[in-house]
């Protein structure tokens, strides 16, 4: 089987507001990501073609699935597209071995159960499960059966439906690192939706940040964290830290000066030193972000002009994680939120000082057009 392109163009007003425009490469993991209503779903019911768009375009290679203004709208039977729902969508009243035989009902029921017995074996099931309805399956064994079915039809595209929601943290785990094996052996584009942040970053190569039906920015989630397109998609993305200023000038060659400032206080906060693109005027309110990296942690008595006074007010331990929260108390207790691992987070206490310096060169700014909440 040749490797298709998946190539996409929706515009659309109504039932629901639409406008995305993207391609997937063939071993190419893409993440729809927003809030619930961002429209996601909708887009992977159009490229099923479950939906038809009232302007769109979409192609896997040469094959037009859609195409509004030639009047091409192919049917879900006629697109080789493999899809897993949130639901898992099995049939109650038939085997596992049946639920994925539905996939291969081209074939002589002889050819049809072998293919579905080999499918369920390369998901790892174990022999017993084969004449399980689904009711007797575990929700990631369920899980597997789905994915197996979806995969059976060798399809040009794989479509995943926010499909981790519904298991246990262990199987999500189990289901994380199948998926990973699963990639390197098909040459097919694969579109997840999730509106797990953590889990975007880690399995996506790029990103899709929706909201609204619209497609805000698009992008490695490594590009998106590090310079989101405005403050909308900061906050959709999940960056905590996410702080307003005013633009104060340049200072010399690629830099320029951002004050700090904090809602609802009159006093002026620091002025930082950071990159200047040359496109925001002197006076422009800005919000900006700054990476996880970008923030260093040092014992207090190591302070050095430019580090900031901060207290630890709360610090949660998750396995190899800590999540902490710091209060910045020569800045209103302002508050940052690091995610640390090692040794660190056990030299800084709840309560404890610390300084905290940040690398400016990684804060980005975006001229603020919009309520942040």
């Amino acid at each position: 089987m040749t490797p298709k392109v998946l190539d996409v163009q929706i515009q659309q007003a109504q039932p629901m507001p639409l406008s995305v425009a993207f391609r997937c490469l063939p071993n190419e993991m893409l993440a729809l990501v927003g809030q619930s209503g961002a429209g996601k779903t909708s887009v992977l019911r159009v490229l099923a073609g479950l939906m038809k768009p009232e302007h769109g375009r979409v192609t896997a290679g040469d094959d037009v699935w859609c195409d509004t203004s030639q009047g091409v709208f192919v049917p879900p039977q006629r697109r080789h597209v493999g899809l897993v729902f949130q639901n898992y969508a099995l049939m109650p009243h038939l085997s596992a071995l049946d639920n994925v035989s539905l996939s291969l009902m081209h074939l002589r029921p002889k050819e049809r159960n072998e293919r579905a017995r080999a499918w369920l074996a390369h998901m790892h099931l174990p022999a017993d499960i084969e004449t399980r309805k689904p009711a007797a399956l575990s929700g990631g064994q369920q899980q597997r059966v789905a994915v197996a079915r979806a995969l059976a039809r060798e399809p040009d595209l794989l479509l995943l439906d926010e499909p981790f929601s519904a298991v246990d943290q262990m199987s999500r785990q189990a289901l994380y690192r199948l998926l990973a094996d699963l990639r390197r052996e098909l040459a097919i584009p694969i579109l997840l939706v999730t509106h797990d942040l953590n889990e975007a970053r880690l399995l996506a190569d790029r990103l899709v940040v929706m909201d609204g039906g619209e497609m805000l920015q698009e992008g490695p989630p490594q590009t998106i964290y590090r310079a989101p397109r405005n403050a909308r998609v900061a906050d959709l993305v999940g960056i905590q830290n996410h702080f307003r200023g005013v633009w104060a000038g340049a200072t010399e060659s690629g830099h320029a000066h951002l004050r700090w400032t904090v809602p609802g206080t009159a006093s002026d906060g620091p002025m930082l030193k950071v990159r200047d693109k040359g496109r925001i005027p002197v006076g422009q309110a800005v919000s900006w972000v700054v990476p996880g990296e970008g923030i260093s942690l040092r014992d207090v008595s190591t302070e050095t002009t430019g580090d900031f006074r901060a207290r630890v007010v709360d610090a949660r331990y998750l396995g190899e994680m800590v999540l902490m929260t710091l209060a910045l108390v020569d800045f209103h207790d302002l508050p940052l939120r690091l995610s640390l691992s090692g040794a660190l987070p056990g030299r800084f206490p709840v309560g404890a000082l610390l300084s905290v310096r940040l690398q400016t060169d990684l804060i980005h700014v975006m001229p603020w057009r919009q309520r942040m909440p």
